[in-house]
C-alpha cells in the first residue's frame, strides 16, 4: 500500500518486527475518543519505543466520513498527537477485507515472525465516552506486553465493539 507521502509499504518491509495495523476514521466517535484523550496516540509512541512499527489504514471509499485527503491527514495527525509509522488510504477496501476489519478503531498485531497474535478492538469498554478508557482493559496494551514478555496472548482475538457505518 501507499502511503499519504507516496512511499509505498508491505509487511515484508517489517520482517522481524512486531507490526500494528489500526483501521481508522478520523471522524468515528469512537476513533476521536482514543485520539482526543491522547490514549492510542501514547501507545503509539511506547510501541515504537519498543521498536513496534504502528500503521494506521482508512478504508473509506472516497468520498466517505473520514477519508481525508493527505494533507487533511497530516493535519489531523499533529492536532491528536499521532506517532503512527505511516497512514494509508485502502480506499478500494482490498486490504480492509483480507483482514476482515469492520469497525474503527480495529487492531491487529502481528509478531515478528509474520504471526496474526492478535485481532479486535482496542479496550473492553464500548463506549464513546474519554472517561470510560481508565476503567477498561486495553487488550493492545496487553498484547504488546506479552509479546515483549515471550507469554501468551490473552486474549488473541476479541468481538471489536466499535461500530461504525
Amino acid at each position: 500500500m501507499t502511503d499519504i507521502t507516496g512511499k509505498s509499504h508491505g509487511l515484508a518491509d517489517f520482517k522481524g518486527k512486531t507490526v500494528v495495523l489500526e483501521w481508522v476514521n478520523p471522524e468515528c466517535p469512537f476513533v476521536e475518543k482514543h485520539y482526543e484523550s491522547g490514549n492510542l496516540p501514547s501507545l503509539q509512541k511506547a510501541a515504537a519505543a519498543d521498536g513496534v512499527v504502528w500503521l494506521l489504514i482508512n478504508s473509506g471509499k472516497k468520498g466517505a466520513q473520514g477519508d481525508f485527503a493527505p494533507g487533511q491527514v497530516a493535519k489531523w495527525s499533529k492536532a491528536v498527537g499521532g506517532a503512527q509509522a505511516a497512514y494509508l488510504r485502502d480506499q478500494d477496501g482490498k486490504v480492509g477485507k483480507l483482514y476482515g476489519a469492520k469497525t474503527t478503531p480495529h487492531l491487529f498485531v502481528i509478531n515478528k515472525d509474520g504471526v496474526l497474535v492478535y485481532a479486535g478492538a482496542t479496550d473492553s469498554v464500548r463506549s464513546t465516552h474519554k472517561e470510560d478508557i481508565k476503567r477498561a482493559t486495553n487488550y493492545v496494551t496487553g498484547a504488546l506486553a506479552a509479546l515483549k514478555a515471550g507469554k501468551a496472548i490473552e486474549p488473541s482475538a476479541t468481538h471489536n465493539p466499535t461500530v461504525v457505518r
